[in-house]
């Protein structure tokens, strides 16, 4: 069945509107017609229906899936086929997806990053502990909610989609730009395969792009195996630097150990705690033995994949910064190095020579030898000195930030702490009361302080929160007698209120179950009520009073009273009774 608007799958999702198309299918902005949910469903390509393993593997998947229950995972609500398509029905995550963000705002600070690593890994370890590896983290399947929090999306999907070779027919099956070496060489996925999936995702955060591009998939995936990622922009502070780097090491046992450790090593790393960061993640501090070292099993296996593709063939799309920064050199640069080698040597004694002879003459001298130098060096390839030598130091970790109150005062206290947090401050103290609002105003940030530039990030932000006016108590029940007459006027007492500071009281109003056998005959005040019995019968008494003031409420009913009302002459009267005029009941007044 094609969708398209107003197509209803499973007898209850109604489709409103497209929301994205992919390689595997289309997703759509449904409502659940039974429970009124707006959901997200995936409808599954045709093609996919005919291969009965394919289907069983992704009925089980989706299975899985929905076990899956996080705050940082979006959900799954229902699975279905019906005429010749297979659906997964979703929770809808208000947002964008991280994809979109780098698109528009390029590099991300080094913090925002930390916090989105951190929810991420966080929501990963859940899943992991259930069984279940991603397979496919990357931006786009990350979405970020108005208030900052991160929504691991595509799960029941993404496990499937790598399972179909990566160059079916006429589809790009995975992402590969966020492939770990052991997906690409077609070895089993692991929880370690998301670590280094999510290292890319920080990699492409902090430096605006990818670690490896290419013009071709193979060549990306060779890139993934044999390549070492370029230097991360020099105002990377170095243990964040360590940490990416470490998720992208070639060996997974080179990667932090679980998805919950790099969690809690890039929530240390927010909190400018390195040392914390180096018990979960010990790369933090920098590794001697590079992490990013390519795995020789791995090296061998692409070797015997391609020994008839020379590599400078097989990786064109490489950018120069990869293509510099690889260890490995190409077979094209081996005849320049077998010219250089000759002259390396003697170059070297001469130079040493003449420190020795004396700093004049070996000035001269070496001048001179520069000037006769051979020209078969004119036509070497000049390449770009190693990364280590001309990358400026890391800049120190910023210590203070700026807080701009216009981007705070409105926000709820939690949205407001995710973006402090995501700012890089670190000590936020519980909300502190402010103005009593009206309903619609209560819980949103009125002020915060410290405000300004250069706030230290350890400093405690007070973040005040408009509140609500208070509560209003229930009223207890009334007092009066238990049996009256027809005819007698009765009095009720014992109203009570209790108004909020800053609201005063209105009124009271008195409820009578059946004004057929009694009416109220005068205003309620704090004193009480008359009541004229009217025929014989029982009623129920309650009563309630309001608040006036910026934002009026009404208590709920108080207590009961249970009165009989007897015939005439049956020896029954109220034990109080009074006159009273012809009012209705329900007559309010703040008497």
């Amino acid at each position: 069945m094609r969708p398209a608007a107003g197509i209803t799958f499973g007898g209850r999702y109604e489709l409103s509107s497209r929301i994205a198309v992919g390689g595997m299918g289309e997703v759509w902005k449904a409502t659940d017609s039974i429970i009124g949910r707006t959901v997200a469903i995936k409808i599954l390509k045709d093609e996919y229906m005919g291969d009965p393993g394919f289907l069983e593997r992704f009925r089980a998947e989706a299975r899985h899936a929905a076990l899956v229950n996080h705050e940082g995972i979006a959900n799954v609500f229902d699975y279905g086929e019906e005429q010749g398509s297979a659906y997964i029905v979703m929770e809808l995550v208000p947002g964008e997806p991280l994809s979109a963000i780098i698109e528009r705002e390029g590099r991300l600070p080094a913090n925002r990053v930390l916090g989105i690593v951190a929810q991420t890994a966080t929501s990963l370890q859940a899943a992991h502990d259930a069984g279940l590896v991603h397979r496919d983290i990357k931006p786009g399947n990350l979405l970020i909610t108005p208030e900052g929090r991160v929504k691991i999306t595509d799960f029941g999907i993404a496990r499937i989609a790598d399972q179909v070779p990566l160059t079916a027919t006429g589809q790009v099956m995975g992402t590969v730009q966020y492939l770990a070496p052991e997906q690409a060489s077609g070895h089993t996925a692991t929880a370690a395969t998301d670590i280094y999936s999510l290292g890319v995702v920080a990699y492409e955060c902090l430096a605006g792009k990818r670690p490896f591009t290419g013009e071709s998939q193979v060549a990306i995936a060779m890139a993934q195996i044999n390549d070492t990622p370029p230097d991360l922009p020099g105002d990377v502070p170095e243990p964040v630097r360590n940490l990416v780097m470490a998720c992208l090491a070639k060996d997974a046992a080179g990667r932090p150990q679980t998805a919950a450790k790099l969690a809690q090593a890039a929530t240390a790393l927010h909190r400018g705690d390195v040392a914390l960061a180096a018990s979960y993640v010990p790369q933090v501090l920098g590794d001697p033995q590079p992490a990013t070292t390519v795995m020789p099993q791995q090296t061998r296996l692409m070797d015997a994949a391609t020994t008839a593709l020379p590599r400078t063939t097989a990786l064109p799309g490489l950018t120069d910064a990869a293509i510099a920064d690889d260890e490995a050199p190409s077979p094209a640069a081996e005849p320049e190095k077998k010219k250089r080698n000759p002259w390396t040597w003697p170059l070297i004694t001469l130079l040493i020579l003449l420190v020795i002879i004396g700093g004049g003459t070996a000035y001269a001298l070496l001048s001179g030898g520069n000037d006769r130098r051979p020209a078969e060096t004119t036509t070497t390839t000049t390449t770009t000195p190693p990364p280590t030598t001309t990358t400026p130091p890391p800049t120190q970790t910023p210590t203070t930030g700026q807080i701009d109150s216009a981007q705070i005062v409105g926000k709820s206290y939690d949205e407001a702490v995710v973006y402090l947090q995501q700012l890089g401050f670190t000590n936020i103290a519980p909300p502190q009361n402010g103005a009593q609002v009206a309903d619609d105003q209560v819980g949103a940030v009125s002020d915060v302080n410290p405000k300004g530039a250069r706030v230290p990030f350890d400093q405690q932000i007070v973040l005040t929160v408009n509140v609500a006016f208070g509560t209003i108590a229930d009223p207890p029940a009334p007092t009066g007698p238990a049996t009256v007459n027809v005819g007698d006027n009765f009095a009720i007492q014992g109203f009570a209120s209790s108004c909020p500071t800053g609201l005063q009281l209105g009124g009271y109003e008195v409820q009578i179950s059946d004004t057929t056998i009694a009416r109220l005959t005068g205003p309620a005040s704090r004193s009480g009520a008359q009541i004229q019995a009217l025929k014989a019968g029982t009623v129920t008494i309650t009563y309630s009073y309001t608040c006036d003031g910026a934002q009026p409420r009404a208590s709920n009913p108080s207590g009961a009273l249970e009165v009989t009302v007897n015939e005439a002459g049956s020896g029954s009267g109220p034990e109080n009774g009074g006159g009273g005029g012809g009012n209705n009941p329900g007559n309010r007044s703040g008497n």
